[in-house]
């Protein structure tokens, strides 16, 4: 087993999955939580006409992809405020927009410039040396962010009216988490690729709600999961000669489906009675009760 760590590309592919495996399920417990589980799909659009838009004008593509995502994030922030009952709506459209021009961009592009298939699904194996320092940046912003503002974010994601009454800085922690989402899914293209950036959002978070008892445990399990999806994924992808971001995705599949069932017969084979069945929402919703 220890023989796919003797290529440099392997040794640099575990160190860019593993620190994404923390960074991704970390934003993902606020997102999830929040009812936002499909804005890193979104994104994932937005960044592909980022991506497009940069080979075709001769920029980096992570560059371009990250600057676009951090517009979109902060366009899309914007509008959720502000049109909070049409949010769902008119996301879309930006989302779809995003999709539009990717496509514009790609027809006009006639001399290629970037890898479709890697950007699309991830291709771990051409992760550059900037690329890991860039992406161990990032690891590093997104936890420095959860340690300082843990409280104010937890109280943010369980009810905003009620933290906004508080006097927290709502628009202002809003703004860094849709910023940080943005530059992970960004970032993440190079892992698992745009069309499945928002599984690794996602799928580790809905695997720790199965079995966390509190908020912060959610997050602690998320992160393992994420661990274990990357590690278990990255092997079997690369002895069974898989693509390495489909692997990915389907080993936290695996992993959600396996913790599903462990959760059930905690519960005594009966789903937990919060808002999405997970323990989390049935604390808040004693707590409302209470």
């Amino acid at each position: 087993m220890l023989e796919m760590f003797e290529m440099e590309f392997m040794q640099r592919a575990w160190l860019a999955g593993l620190i994404m495996a923390v960074i991704c399920p970390l934003i993902g417990s606020f997102l999830v939580l929040r009812r936002q589980s499909l804005i890193g799909d979104g994104l994932g659009h937005i960044a592909f006409a980022g991506v497009a838009g940069g080979a075709l004008w001769g920029y980096s593509p992570v560059l371009s992809a990250a600057a676009a995502t951090v517009l979109g994030a902060l366009a899309i922030e914007r509008v959720r405020v502000r049109l909070s009952d049409a949010a769902d709506m008119v996301l879309a459209i930006f989302f779809y927009s995003g999709m539009g021009l990717a496509v514009i961009f790609t027809g006009l592009n006639k001399e290629g410039g970037f890898n479709l298939s890697s950007i699309l699904f991830g291709s771990l194996m051409t992760v550059s040396g900037k690329d890991l320092l860039i992406v161990a940046a990032l690891g590093l912003c997104a936890i420095i962010f959860v340690a300082l503002f843990y409280r104010p974010l937890q109280y943010l994601t369980f009810d905003e009216t009620s933290a906004r009454v508080a006097g927290l800085p709502v628009e202002r922690l809003n703004l860094l988490l849709a910023l940080l989402t943005a530059l992970t899914v960004a970032l993440s293209m190079r892992i698992v690729g745009l069309l499945l950036v928002s599984a690794m959002l996602v799928i580790p978070v809905a695997c720790a709600l199965q079995t966390a008892r509190s908020f912060a445990g959610t997050i602690m399990q998320s992160i393992v999961y994420g661990l274990l999806s990357v590690a278990l994924g990255l092997t079997i992808s690369y002895y069974a000669n898989l693509a390495p971001g489909g692997t990915i995705v389907l080993t936290g599949t695996a992993l959600f489906v396996a913790s599903s069932f462990s959760g059930r017969r905690r519960a005594g084979g009966r789903p937990a009675p919060g808002k999405c069945g997970c323990h989390i929402c049935e604390e808040e919703a004693a707590g409302d009760a209470r």
